[in-house]
């Protein structure tokens, strides 16, 4: 097997036997090569049996992709590694031995929503008032007391309140009724494996032999049960190796524990402890940034990185006026990128702290054309608490609508179920009337009581506000609506934890329904759905796979692109005001930063905003972020941008919602004609095939030289009308 690839460190931590090993694999430093390296090292030169070895991992794409690797390095020699997640090698071992703890294996594995129903039937059975605990919460208890390996007898000890007294009664319930059902959920998956090897030695002495030599790969990460299991495993034998960076650890919040990283030499003692610090994705200035922000840390390992590759271009640092000029100024970056160096839309990643930032960004994107990809999230407009509230002013606005009907009438929550809706389908359909009118005579269909009720309740809304469409503007409609309605009291007084990000995508969608009146004064409701529904549209015209990136943070780890923008950078948004009072979060917040400065390969563009609307509040004042403050001012590049859009704010007292009148200066734009020749900044040379509208609000279809096909708003597009099309 050859290593000519490797340089001399990761050559001696791929070679290095005979004792625990600890790799500090710093960002971009080569670290899946040297684990599968490793491993093949390990058979090759018949130090271990393939059979006998076991390497852990995250998640499935991983585990798959090492697989690969080891084989191409064997010369497809086929091996029998054990190699998977976390949960599936658990998963494994529960199949076959699980039946010591008197569970059968055929046990079944509960999701999710199958947790919460389970909790539910615990909670009726127990007695518990619906208004004093959720299931949605008792779940997220109960995975905690888990995630810290605290078992049901000593949540019951510890407890001294009322409220943690139940909470340990109802997880006590909870875990009887799982075994009743012969269950298990995905924290047992690796804690019921530590219940048998406490139980029974002879067990756990058999994988021990079975298992001789273990890796693990993103040891950062692991959590309390995780870092046990690998502690049993190589208890005896100590023939462990584990691979992470303590600088890129930032899942604190869902129970990864830094300590097991940084505390592994007292833990197995006698160990090769081996840092990766040379970068082999990053340009020099972008490292030197990143390594002078998290050298700040004091609960990290110290480490070196050095750039493998040149110094690069300075870090571009954009001060905008709030987040609408700090999309334009992306995308105004994004299209000097593309002109002046040559790049796809694949090669750009838009990174952000919270998806309720992507809206803006989305918005800008779709008005000039370009193509975009979520990942680890949806666009903001097809999120559900986002489509709920279209569903309302869809049928508003078009009471026929018995499809967006269908969506909301039930929502918030009011017990009306499906067969309810059937029926008033079947009434509608007898009398001939519309849909919406049968809810204003329950008593017709047979329906009495809180059915009756809610559904007259939805009919005065509807009609209430279908009423006054003419007389309120569509910002002031949709605020009172969703008082009205009880969708903001809904999320607000939810203790489901997903739903406090619900509630902000619902203020930030406020927020868009205001700018879409301050571009367009005379605008109604019904313009600003036929808005949105074009835009989101758009996305059938452009290529599947040259899209640009948009992702939070988190979702970023592991990758890499040419060029970086790491948006929203306050104080308050990155870092989180949450994380400023304690040391620990601030510092995961710190890594977090680092995480998404080392994802760049050539280019970095950082910004931020000085005034900045968050969940529907007035305007906040934003100071730079203090992870800018870290970076050397010598790594920095200042760029100035002004967009096209200039606000003057009119009046307003202070602590008040204020107006803000947006007008725009210098902008091309034509009437535009059918089989004309035009440029675009970004996509070259095209013919427009189809247009609709005029003036400023013309809307054009055009097919570029490339066949590329864009549906573009031609204020927003910067059109050009040119003498021929030079074909």
């Amino acid at each position: 097997m050859s290593k000519r690839n490797l340089n001399k460190v990761q050559k001696s931590a791929v070679e290095s036997f005979g004792k625990p090993v600890l790799i500090f694999a710093g960002a971009g430093s080569g670290k899946t090569r040297v684990l599968t390296h490793k491993i093949a090292h390990l058979i090759d030169k018949d130090l271990v049996s393939a059979q006998n070895i076991l390497a852990v991992t995250f998640t499935n794409k991983a585990a798959q992709e090492m697989r690969e690797r080891v084989s191409k390095l064997l010369k497809n020699k086929n091996t029998s590694v054990n190699l998977g997640t976390f949960h599936s090698i658990c998963a494994r071992i529960l199949r076959k031995e699980i039946h010591h703890l008197g569970y059968t294996a055929d046990f079944s594995i509960f999701d999710v929503k199958d947790q919460v129903t389970l909790v539910k039937v615990v909670l009726e059975a127990m007695d518990i008032p619906k208004n004093y605990v959720t299931p949605q919460e008792v779940r997220h208890k109960i995975s905690y007391f888990k995630n810290k390996l605290i078992h049901p007898d000593e949540a019951q000890s510890k407890a001294h309140l009322v409220i943690e007294k139940t909470y340990a009664e109802i997880y006590k319930n909870y875990q009887k009724a799982l075994f009743e059902n012969n269950a298990v959920d995905f924290d047992d998956l690796l804690i019921l494996p530590l219940k048998l090897f406490e139980k029974n030695p002879k067990v756990l002495e058999k994988y021990r032999e079975d298992w001789q030599y273990i890796l693990v790969d993103e040891y950062q990460d692991t959590n309390k049960p995780q870092f046990m299991f690998i502690k049993y495993l190589a208890g005896s034998h100590k023939q462990v190796c584990v691979v992470g960076d303590d600088d890129q650890s930032i899942y604190g919040w869902r129970g990864a524990d830094i300590r097991n990283i940084l505390d592994f030499e007292k833990t197995f003692g006698n160990c090769e402890v081996f840092k990766l610090e040379k970068n082999y994705r990053s340009s020099g200035h972008i490292l030197e940034a990143a390594s002078s922000v998290v050298k700040n840390n004091d609960n990290r390992a110290p480490k070196e990185l050095i750039a493998h590759n040149d110094v690069g271009e300075k870090l571009g640092l954009i001060e905008t006026h709030d987040e609408m000029e700090e999309a334009d100024a992306v995308v105004n970056a994004l299209e000097k990128e593309i002109k002046l160096e040559k790049r796809n839309f694949s090669d750009f990643a838009i990174l952000y702290r919270t998806n309720s930032q992507s809206r803006s960004l989305e918005d800008s994107f779709r008005r000039s054309g370009i193509p975009y990809n979520i990942v680890g999230g949806v666009r903001f407009y097809e999120r559900k608490e986002i489509k709920d509230l279209m569903g309302y002013l869809s049928l508003i606005v078009n009471t026929k609508d018995t499809i967006s009907m269908r969506r909301v009438i039930n929502f918030p929550p009011c017990g009306i179920g499906v067969k309810t809706v059937d029926k008033c389908v079947i009434q509608a359909e007898k009398d001939k009337i519309e849909m919406l009118d049968v809810l204003n005579n329950p008593e017709a269909m047979g329906i009495r009581g809180k059915q009756a009720g809610s559904l007259t309740r939805f009919y005065n809304l509807i009609k209430k506000y279908n009423e006054l469409l003419p007389k309120l503007n569509a910002g002031e409609l949709v605020r009172t609506l969703i008082e009205e309605s009880g969708i903001k009291d809904y999320y607000r007084n939810s203790t489901n934890p997903d739903d406090v990000e619900r509630f902000d995508n619902v203020m930030e969608f406020i927020k868009s329904v205001d700018e879409f009146m301050s571009r367009e004064p005379d605008g109604n409701l019904s313009h600003f759905i036929e808005e949105v529904s074009l835009l989101t549209d758009l996305d059938n015209w452009n290529d599947q796979n040259n899209r640009v990136t948009l992702m939070t943070l988190h979702a970023a780890k592991g990758l890499e692109f040419p060029v970086v923008f790491i948006s929203g950078l306050e104080d308050g948004l990155f870092p989180l005001y949450s994380a400023l009072e304690s040391k620990e979060k601030l510092e995961e917040e710190r890594r977090l930063f680092y995480v998404g400065l080392t994802r760049a390969m050539h280019k970095v563009y950082l910004m931020y905003a000085n005034h900045r609307r968050r969940m529907g509040s007035d305007d906040l004042y934003g100071m730079v972020s203090r992870f800018v403050h870290e970076i050397p001012e010598e790594k920095l590049e200042k760029i100035s941008f002004t967009s096209a859009l200039t606000r003057k704010v009119i009046g307003g007292r202070p602590g008040k919602y204020t107006r803000t009148a947006v007008s725009r200066t210098v902008v091309d734009f034509d009437d535009f004609s059918v089989g004309e020749s035009v440029e675009h900044a970004i996509f070259g040379i095209g013919k427009v095939m189809a247009l609709s509208g005029q003036g400023e609000n013309q809307r054009v279809g055009i097919l570029f030289k490339d066949g590329l096909k864009k549906k573009l708003v031609v204020k927003f597009a910067n059109l050009k009308k040119i003498e021929s099309s030079n074909e």
